[in-house]
């Protein structure tokens, strides 16, 4: 099994969730909140896999950032089989979709993208909240491989397994990938930076924070017990830890 971080970048995101890049570190916790933008791309024996899409961003040439490190690796993104979606805040689904001559297209042709079913319906609830980009939402819904996902857990096959335990949002699902005895683990934003583990808190910007931490003590444990890889989709310095 091979993980290659996709990292946007590092940015700061505003109360009103809109991201800018974070050029300097003059700028201060005051303007945001300061996170890294960081899909993944696991490969297995089996499948490409691309867990959560972030922002979209182009870089300053107008190049999408993903593409680019595709680009590098020798991955075209016809190549990418199965798209896994945790939850639909904003800068884990606009690089979904993109605008094309054409009109919008997915950013993955070939993938089979996995959302789960109630945490749209949760989103559709929620319109104005700035945490979704409905517009992107809209557009994503629309695409022709959507894979409709229902169940509170099961196993997408026999490496991917998944599990429904909300906490940063009402039905977010988290991901484990198995391949030879190696497990990779995706918290998504239940876990989103190591410092996450450091400290137990409960925070006011999940939708049920004790839940999230409860989720945190029990993946850590379950973590240093079968030695799993821990995907860190937000934090500014790393893209995984192994405890």
């Amino acid at each position: 099994m091979k993980i290659i971080p996709l990292k946007e970048g590092n940015f700061v995101a505003s109360p009103t969730k809109d991201f800018s890049l974070l050029k300097t570190d003059k700028v201060g916790l005051s303007e945001g909140i300061k996170m890294s933008v960081q899909p993944f791309l696991i490969i297995t024996q089996n499948d490409c896999i691309i867990l959560d899409t972030g922002l979209g961003w182009k870089n300053e040439e107008g190049e999408t950032v993903i593409y680019k490190i595709l680009e590098k690796e020798n991955i075209k993104p016809g190549q990418i089989t199965k798209v896994l979606l945790s939850h639909l805040h904003k800068d884990h689904i606009e690089g979904a979709v993109q605008n094309t001559e054409n009109g919008i297209s997915p950013t993955f042709p070939n993938a089979d993208i996995y959302i789960q079913k109630r945490e749209l319906e949760y989103a559709m609830e929620n319109k104005g909240n700035p945490s979704f980009d409905f517009d992107a939402l809209e557009k994503l819904i629309k695409l022709p491989n959507i894979i409709w996902m229902n169940d509170d857990k099961g196993q997408i096959t026999d490496e991917i397994s998944y599990e429904v335990v909300g906490g940063h949002t009402p039905f977010m699902q988290v991901f484990w990938i198995t391949e030879n005895e190696e497990i990779v683990f995706y918290g998504a934003d239940d876990l989103p930076q190591e410092s996450y583990l450091q400290y137990h808190l409960a925070f006011k910007s999940d939708f049920d924070g004790r839940k999230a931490m409860e989720l945190r003590i029990a993946w850590e444990k379950e973590a240093k017990e079968n030695n799993w890889k821990v995907l860190l989709y937000h934090d500014l310095n790393k893209a995984f830890i192994q405890l």
